[in-house]
């Protein structure tokens, strides 16, 4: 009896421990991504200030289609993407202007690039 509670407490210490780990991980993603955009965007303390409520909005609203859209009709979510992009865009141009406005999603871009060629060579190692 005593070794299979001991095997349970080792069973749940590993799954809070990769739970933990996960969160990290994500956790430092997201400040690599911030550092990454806020770089690319050339923002101004001022416009960080403005730009990353607006972004996070924006961030999460593109997370909830995406986990609602898995399995369904890609061009149907593509539209959706492009309705929410559409949506944001006034907002971004009021912060950074026109010009500028164009480089936050090809900033998202750019970084899932990165981030992808990085783990590939991780995983290579």
């Amino acid at each position: 009896m005593k070794k299979y509670f001991t095997l349970f407490l080792l069973f749940i210490g590993s799954i809070s421990f990769s739970y933990g780990q996960k969160n990290n991980h994500n956790e430092k993603i997201q400040a690599l991504k911030i550092a990454f955009i806020t770089q690319r965007l050339q923002l101004t303390p001022t416009e960080a200030e403005k730009f990353w409520p607006v972004y996070s909005q924006y961030e999460n609203e593109m997370k909830i289609l995406l986990v609602n859209q898995k399995g369904r009709d890609v061009l149907e979510t593509e539209e959706k993407v492009l309705n929410i992009r559409k949506k944001y865009k006034p907002d971004f141009e009021k912060i950074l202007g026109n010009e500028r406005m164009n480089s936050v999603f090809n900033a998202e871009q750019d970084f899932r690039r990165v981030l992808i060629k990085r783990l590939k060579n991780r995983k290579m190692q």
